[in-house]
């Protein structure tokens, strides 16, 4: 019998995944599932008990947003061994969107407990992996400032709330972007890199992405006025921004280089990065075997 470990962020959704454990022990207890629920104390812990706990548990699950997935599956890379699931608790959720694992727990759980395996691929960015989507410009600053909004609104509407305030202070940035062998300068607002769909609460900024194609896909979008800019957004949430071809391009690459004149935030998987001049995207040798809907 698999055994199974669960890592609960107990601040995740205001709260939300930690008030899943009564859920979790009832439907384990049902299927006769072996586990053990652990819950962190502080940012980045969730990568040390992944990592500490690899050998004992068959499966590691992730209860908690998109920054509790990535950490969990940074302790599962960084070892190179085991199986990641997620049970969504937190407000954005994207990560599992991507993989079809429904946001609905007892759903999730049921997932869980049907044991449907699937190896992923393993974005990196410069130093750091990343699952989902890893970004720069426009919504990285929006993550920047949706830090401090969300703790007001603590919803998934606060990154709407976000992109209208961060609109008001936001300027283009000027770089050169390579795509393995094709060279480009853009004014972009955004460029996003990623295997999965969604980000920002259910945007579908890649509606392209696989999540085991072995390609990044990459959205750039550029030559747009901010009032333009601000009737596209609502597009991306179904995906239908791509139709706007004048401001949106979108293209599947291997490595992607980003160099810039002035240092910009990364936004890697919902966590901001250091500003850098120099950004590289690309694709590990490595999968990631997780739990999900789909083959």
């Amino acid at each position: 019998m698999s055994k199974i470990l669960f890592i609960i962020n107990p601040v995740a959704g205001g709260g939300k995944a930690k008030g899943l454990i009564p859920l979790i022990k009832e439907i384990m207890d049902k299927h006769e599932k072996d586990y053990e629920i652990k819950l962190t104390t502080r940012p980045k812990e969730a990568i040390n008990i992944a990592e500490d706990s690899v050998e004992n548990y068959e499966i590691t699950v992730a209860v908690g947003g998109d920054g509790t997935v990535n950490e969990v599956a940074k302790g599962l890379i960084n070892i190179g061994k085991g199986t990641l699931g997620i049970v969504p608790g937190g407000t954005g959720n994207d990560m599992a969107k991507s993989l079809g694992i429904s946001t609905e727990p007892v759903k999730a759980l049921e997932t869980l407990c049907r044991g449907l395996k699937k190896d992923i691929d393993i974005g990196c960015v410069n130093d750091s992996n990343f699952l989902n989507i890893a970004s720069v410009g426009f919504d990285a600053e929006v993550v920047i400032n949706n830090q401090s909004i969300k703790t007001v609104i603590k919803s998934g509407i606060s990154y709407a709330v976000s992109v209208i305030y961060t609109l008001l202070s936001f300027k283009k940035k000027k770089v050169k972007i390579t795509i393995d062998d094709n060279i480009m300068e853009e004014k972009i607002i955004l460029l996003a890199v990623g295997n999965g769909k969604y980000y920002g609460g259910g945007m579908k900024i890649l509606p392209m992405a696989k999540v085991d194609d072995e390609y990044l896909d990459i959205c750039i979008v550029s030559n747009i006025n901010k009032l333009k800019l601000l009737f596209l957004f609502p597009t991306i949430f179904k995906g239908n921004h791509i139709k706007y071809k004048k401001y949106v391009k979108m293209y599947k690459g291997k490595t992607i280089k980003v160099e810039t004149r002035d240092k910009i935030y990364i936004n890697i998987d919902g966590e901001i990065a250091p500003e850098m001049k120099e950004i590289v995207f690309s694709m590990e040798d490595k999968k990631l075997n997780v739990l999900c809907e789909e083959k």
